[in-house]
């Protein structure tokens, strides 16, 4: 499936080389003939026959630098041995970043002066700069961060007990518009880098009070993991790691609006992360209307690629269902449920739902919900109603939404 809605989400292409600066773009050669003329560097889906890529070059006095957050341990190792120096430099570099937290080359004092100061010319540790702190009531903080071309993005640190868990970002904004989703109104403005994932976890960790410590992140922040593959999965194993953050897999939760493509490309991987599956109605027609990922992967087909998902033992996928008044809360949508999940290990998170202005949507009465509830345990289906962290602060699910400077 295509995504159009928000072209300014992919750019022309830029590279960017030692000495010189390569702007390319696409041109039309051919056209369909009766259809109208197609601007340079706007695609226009079913028109275009051929395209020639075009190049210009300007000077440049420097070549981007690199984020060394965007960079797994072994390729740490790569770039030290590319730098003139023994491989292990690059482990060096990793237990600063990872172990550490060291934002500055300079203070990588292990490193010989010299390494580091070429080190400081071809690379940099960008971490997000949390512009602002929000606490909840509820002991929640939301984070709004600040990436360095000026687009934010927010993360939430939400205390349960013995856990704290991180909510990270994916993307600045979000394409896939879900009617009951307030950063859905945001549109897409960009993807966010693997650097700029692991670098909402050291931020946020670089303030926890002494002895506070992260235990577990969950992929359900702005924007959509599987929409930005090569950047989650490449986060993934920076988390997973054990020469960078070695979190477990197991405490790792990635969710996802039901792209059934990425989906099976993640079951690929062997990363043995969480699942999770933003469901939210049990019938095409309905999830058609508050989902529009839904008309290019029906529910039939979602259901099917979470079959074939590898679940290790004791582990589940999760179906994640904002429970909306008189849209979704019926007795009957709760049967069908059942229904749907049968065959597949699975626990259900019931989220009431959590109001913005202008949503068009209520959550139901207190009786609807637990009512709801209560017929899918009878049917052996687990099921919990998640009461939102961070709701009095615009932070619980459905409610992340921040401005963007670009």
């Amino acid at each position: 499936m295509v995504t159009t809605s928000h072209p300014q989400a992919y750019p022309p292409a830029s590279h960017k080389f030692w000495g010189s600066l390569c702007l390319s773009w696409y041109t039309l050669s051919q056209e369909a003939p009766g259809k109208d003329r197609v601007e340079r560097g706007r695609v226009r889906p079913l028109i275009l026959r051929t395209w020639r890529l075009e190049s210009v070059c300007y000077p440049t006095t420097r070549m981007s630098r690199q984020n060394l957050l965007d960079l797994l341990p072994s390729e740490l190792e790569d770039l030290a041995e590319s730098l003139g120096v023994p491989r292990y430099r690059g482990r060096q570099i990793a237990s600063w970043l990872y172990g550490k937290g060291a934002t500055d080359i300079e203070a990588m004092s292990d490193l010989p002066r010299d390494f580091r100061a070429i080190l400081a010319d071809r690379a940099t540790v960008a971490v997000p700069e949390i512009e602002r702190r929000t606490p909840s009531q509820d002991g929640s903080q939301k984070l709004v961060l600040r990436l360095e071309d000026g687009a934010r993005i927010q993360s939430v640190l939400m205390p349960d007990a013995d856990r704290l868990t991180l909510c990270v970002s994916t993307q600045v904004g979000c394409g896939f518009a879900c009617a009951f989703c307030l950063t859905g109104t945001m549109g897409l403005e960009r993807n966010v880098t693997a650097g700029e994932i692991v670098g909402q976890v050291l931020a946020a960790r670089a303030g926890l009070e002494p002895g506070a410590r992260i235990t577990h992140i969950v992929y359900m922040g702005m924007g959509e993991p599987l929409a930005n593959y090569a950047a989650t999965v490449k986060s993934l194993r920076l988390l997973t790691d054990p020469k960078a953050f070695g979190f477990s897999p197991r405490r790792i939760t990635v969710s996802t609006v039901g792209l059934v493509s990425g989906i099976e490309r993640l079951a690929k991987e062997n990363l043995k992360v969480n699942l999770a599956i933003s469901l939210h109605a049990t019938n095409n027609e309905i999830r058609d209307r508050i989902m529009p990922v839904n008309k290019g992967f029906a529910i039939e087909e979602l259901l099917e690629a979470c079959r074939r998902f590898p679940v290790a033992f004791r582990q589940r996928i999760t179906f994640e269902y904002v429970l909306l008044e008189g849209v979704n809360d019926s007795p009957e949508d709760s049967r069908r449920l059942v229904r749907l999940l049968k065959g597949i290990r699975a626990k259900i998170n019931l989220i009431p739902f959590n109001d913005w202005e202008g949503s068009g949507f209520q959550r139901p009465a207190l009786h609807r919900i637990m009512g709801f509830q209560e017929l899918l345990l009878e049917h052996g289906i687990r099921a919990t109603v998640r009461w939102s962290k961070g709701e009095d602060i615009g932070a619980a699910c459905g409610q992340l939404k921040e401005t963007v400077e670009v």
